[in-house]
């Protein structure tokens, strides 16, 4: 079972503009991209490059390659059984219009098969678009339709943030 994920935003800007957003990632205060506020946030041992090592939360990776302003892949080196990559990419539209593109190209093995659909996935789809509206309204100052966790994603957090809170009590 392979999985082919993407998730894409048409944004009214430059490519530059958009790699620029890119660029930014992992950089604290000055991400514009990431929705660290609402998720973990995306750390790295180094500045966004070839070779760093990082993730967020429990998905970790390393920086397989990366053009600055326009593409960045992350190989992934956790959770168990995630085997693949995830990117983010700038395409041009036209007109003065750029696409922020993002796929997440993986074969699960062993419990992942089971816990990317049930669990991954759904954190995953509404983690990007949370992203992709922070594209947006660095953009354009604006979100046109802002992304909403479903009520099962609500679910899966609040049952994370338990189990987190179990696991602080026991250390």
């Amino acid at each position: 079972m392979g999985v082919y994920n993407v998730h894409e935003r048409l944004l009214p800007v430059a490519e530059s503009e958009v790699g620029a957003l890119i660029d930014s990632l992992a950089s604290g205060d000055g991400d514009r991209l990431w929705p660290g506020a609402a998720w973990a946030p995306m750390e790295f041992d180094r500045p966004l490059g070839a070779g760093a090592v990082g993730g967020h939360g429990p998905v970790r990776y390393t920086v397989a390659g990366y053009a600055p302003g326009r593409w960045v892949r992350f190989a992934f080196t956790g959770p168990r059984g995630f085997h693949g990559f995830h990117e983010l990419a700038t395409l041009p539209a036209g007109q003065g219009r750029t696409v922020l593109h993002h796929t997440l190209a993986m074969t699960p093995t062993g419990t992942a098969r089971l816990t990317w659909p049930l669990a991954w996935r759904p954190l995953h789809d509404a983690c990007l678009e949370d992203a992709l509206d922070r594209a947006e309204l660095a953009c354009t100052g604006t979100v046109r339709r802002p992304a909403r966790w479903s009520p099962y994603v609500r679910m899966l957090r609040a049952l994370a943030r338990v189990a987190g809170s179990r696991r602080d009590r026991q250390r």
